[in-house]
């Protein structure tokens, strides 16, 4: 892909792009087989060689393409990661499943792109969905961009899930303390004077005391 193409990317595609792209040349056999035909992108069909498709799929306007990309089997999580981004920001609804399960990967970065893509797409199922994930007590280390979505989406869902995990996690023992100062900040950026109680009760934890106060200043 040449600079002049990501130029008038977004950052965080540009971030993906790059990412993925490594990660492609680092396993190019984890995708069946390899096609001589692989070697013209332009007409490289999907399954089979990892750089060409790369490509194709970064630079293609084509929405049923990426949209196959998502249900066919046998597709690698790079392929799905690009295809449900894409469709995402261009708020193409889907995407929706692909990137909710993306939001809450196990890698970070995976979880960023999807939470960009999420906010972008528009879709009215994603406050809960991204409520879901923060609130479940299964995947509370893997909770930290979806609080962090819902603050963006500002959704009704935001207030009571961000509150609900905050008050969670100030049990004593909770190693989770990132997501705590996520649901802290959150809470600060959202304004809802439901969310004082908790504020007020995590002012004693030294990680989250002075985002707390912060956050308690901008309450009304």
């Amino acid at each position: 892909m040449s600079m002049d193409t990501l130029s008038v990317m977004d950052e965080e595609l540009r971030s993906l792009v790059d990412r993925l792209r490594d990660e492609v040349a680092a396993k190019p056999a984890d995708w069946t087989t390899y096609a001589s035909a692989a070697h013209d992108p332009a007409t490289c069909d999907p399954t089979t060689h990892g750089l060409a498709v790369y490509d194709v799929l970064v630079a293609t306007h084509d929405h049923e393409l990426l949209a196959r990309v998502l249900v066919e089997p046998g597709r690698p999580l790079w392929a799905r990661e690009i295809a449900a981004f894409r469709l995402g920001c261009a708020g193409d609804r889907r995407a929706f499943e692909a990137l909710v399960l993306l939001l809450n990967h196990r890698d970070p970065e995976r979880c960023v792109s999807a939470a960009h893509a999420l906010a972008r797409l528009n879709d009215p199922r994603t406050p809960r969905a991204a409520a879901a994930l923060a609130t479940n007590t299964l995947r509370t280390a893997y909770a930290l961009h979806p609080v962090r979505l819902l603050t963006t989406l500002r959704a009704p869902e935001a207030v009571p899930a961000l509150v609900a995990t905050l008050h969670r996690l100030l049990a004593p023992g909770e190693q989770h303390w990132r997501v705590a100062l996520a649901c802290v900040e959150g809470l600060g950026q959202l304004g809802d004077r439901r969310a004082r109680p908790v504020l007020t009760a995590a002012l004693p934890h030294p990680r989250l005391a002075r985002a707390a106060a912060q956050a308690l200043e901008r309450l009304p």
